[in-house]
């Protein structure tokens, strides 16, 4: 296995257990776009695209599935209630509901729905409603163990477009990118058994970008890309171990999510913040370069390949977009797809899936090598924001009407060939 691969491996193992082929937090198991090591894919769909194992409609809201033990966790809104749901993987039956009322209204964007992917922990579920509405559920019954509403106690803004950072476990503690700069808490830490607050750090506000967790020098690290900055936590206090300028002041949003890669750390942003690349060794942490080239992406966290950092370079809103694979320490690039569109990419048994904005699902060779396409399926027709999610071969896709479980495990039917007749 790969050195980044098994480095971002045991940090999550450590903090978030799951079994094979759950998808329990956003990005999957190891929080960086690969599934699971026994997922596998049929190497080609059929003419129809991949099999439609069950669909229901839903509310508003761009927050993707998470999934654990057959459990899939459902995050939206309908009418003035945010709802979470746990619903039976293979078949879509409702096994609860939870729902609290919710009285945010989208500003620069008409969404007025939940954005945070839910997070499962052993058994409990965390979600961050786009209010800031912090919630703890047990995940067999759906009921409440603890709530903290986050914009109130922390003094926090609204934002461009509510909250959208999907919050970690690390060790012990809930770590979210909460944003009440006023009361030096951009970031908190809240206890997992009754949400109490353990630290706050960083008079920051929130950004897009959900952390993630990282290994250098023997610690853990917590990664974090607040409103205008990168930073290096230490999970157990607080303290901040490393901290660089990123982002941009006025109409802009940092949105992906800042990755590990060996001793290295990459973070990107479009609105002209660009890419950042540094190493972190020894008790020296550096900026090696930041630019706009090779990846500016508004939102999508690039997949680490081989070494490699495969994503998507440019904005969904004005675009042009383009499917990229670039060497981050010498940001050569090794190959693109101009003009791909904007989408989001998870890698499963050595092939990407890309889910444009458009509702089209694309199967991809994963390889620094070349860019080769081995499938393309429309598989929602509207616009496709919401993070898609794969456990045990079966991928969840929504958009703001409806939620598709498909089938990709399945081998592609082999074509009936017609049986010649016979005379005697």
């Amino acid at each position: 296995m790969r050195f980044i691969q098994l480095s971002l491996l045991i940090s999550v193992y450590l903090t978030v257990p799951c079994h094979g082929g759950d998808w329990p937090q956003i990005m999957g198991p190891y929080r960086n776009g690969h599934a699971a090591a026994n997922e596998s894919l049929a190497s080609e769909w059929p003419a129809g695209g991949p099999a439609l194992k069950w669909q229901r409609p839903v509310g508003s809201g761009f927050s993707g599935l998470a999934v654990s033990r057959n459990v899939a966790i459902l995050f939206h809104r309908i009418e003035d209630q945010e709802i979470v749901e746990a619903l039976q993987a293979d078949t879509g039956e409702v096994l609860w509901k939870h729902q609290t009322p919710v009285s945010y209204k989208g500003t620069f964007n008409p969404n007025d729905g939940p954005i945070a992917v839910p997070l499962i922990y052993k058994d409990r579920v965390y979600v961050f409603g786009i209010a800031g509405h912090l919630q703890c559920l047990d995940i067999k019954t759906g009921t409440q163990i603890w709530s903290r509403q986050t914009h109130k106690e922390f003094k926090v803004g609204e934002g461009y477009f509510g909250v959208g950072s999907t919050p970690i476990i690390i060790e012990d503690k809930l770590l979210v990118n909460v944003g009440g700069k006023r009361q030096n808490a951009g970031i908190v830490a809240f206890s997992l058994d009754k949400g109490r607050t353990l630290w706050q750090t960083m008079p920051d506000d929130a950004s897009y970008s959900s952390p993630t967790s990282g290994f250098f020098n023997g610690r853990f690290y917590a990664l974090f890309i607040t409103r205008l900055h990168l930073v290096g936590i230490d999970p157990q206090h607080g303290d901040i171990l490393f901290q660089f300028p990123f982002g941009k002041r006025g109409p802009t949003v940092n949105g992906a999510n800042p990755i590990q890669v060996g001793r290295h750390v990459f973070a990107t942003a479009s609105y002209g913040v660009g890419g950042f690349w540094g190493i972190v060794e020894g008790n020296s942490v550096s900026e090696i370069w930041r630019s706009e080239k090779p990846m500016s992406s508004q939102y999508t966290t690039p997949i680490e390949y081989d070494g490699s950092l495969i994503g998507i370079d440019g904005r969904q809103d004005i675009g042009p977009a383009r499917l990229v694979c670039f060497d981050p320490k010498t940001q050569k690039v090794f190959w693109s797809k101009e003009n791909f569109g904007y989408a989001t990419l998870l890698e499963v048994d050595g092939k990407l899936l890309i889910l444009k904005t458009d509702g089209t699902l694309v199967m991809a060779t994963a390889s620094k090598e070349e860019y080769q396409e081995l499938g393309r399926a429309q598989v929602l027709n509207s616009t496709t924001r919401a993070l898609p999610a794969l456990s045990n071969g079966l991928l969840f896709v929504r958009d703001t009407k409806t939620l598709k479980c498909l089938e990709l495990n399945k081998p592609a039917p082999s074509p009936v060939t017609p049986q010649k007749s016979s005379s005697n």
